[in-house]
């Protein structure tokens, strides 16, 4: 019977462990709004790991204080357009290409936002709409297809037919 309770109990330390680390994860990735449920659902599941607990909490707090600090106002399409160009940057596709939205909102048309939202859809392996929005771009400006033709990010595409097409048109 205490065998069974130790093993019980490494195997709760275990889950506590793995929940805490996944929440870490989302904190080293600047994702604030996912570590911020993550490590709220590790205090609500994992009260008996006291120290776990205690840097649960202190992580709380960091994302409290980070987050009445880090908040920047965003006014016009071109901080939109910059901040989704910084989001882009740090691997934050789904956020970059949020923003583009919100900045394609204050002045459509724009087509280096086509651009920035082709390069992100591709980043996240959206090929339709990766292709849709490099067509967009190259549309309203023919630079954007000289750009995507040299352009790291979308050498998957290159032997693809439908990503030639665009530079023909």
């Amino acid at each position: 019977m205490n065998t069974e309770k130790k093993q019980t109990s490494k195997n709760d330390y275990q889950k506590a462990l793995s929940s805490f680390g996944k929440a870490m994860k989302y904190f080293h990735k600047d994702d604030f709004d996912k570590a911020k449920e993550s490590l709220k659902d590790f205090v609500k599941s994992h009260s008996e790991e006291k120290e776990l607990l205690d840097r649960a909490k202190l992580y709380l707090e960091i994302i409290k204080q980070r987050g009445t600090k880090d908040s920047i106002p965003l006014k016009s399409f071109e901080d939109y357009y910059q901040y989704g160009i910084f989001r882009l940057n740090q691997g934050r596709y789904e956020e970059a290409v949020d923003l583009f939205q919100k900045a394609n909102k204050k002045e459509s048309n724009q087509g280096k936002v086509y651009y920035a939202m082709a390069n992100a859809f591709c980043l996240m392996g959206e090929r339709d709409k990766c292709l849709a929005n490099l067509r967009k771009a190259v549309k309203l400006d023919k630079f954007y297809a000289i750009l995507a033709q040299n352009e790291a990010d979308f050498s998957e595409f290159m032997e693809d037919e439908e990503f030639s097409s665009i530079f023909i048109e």
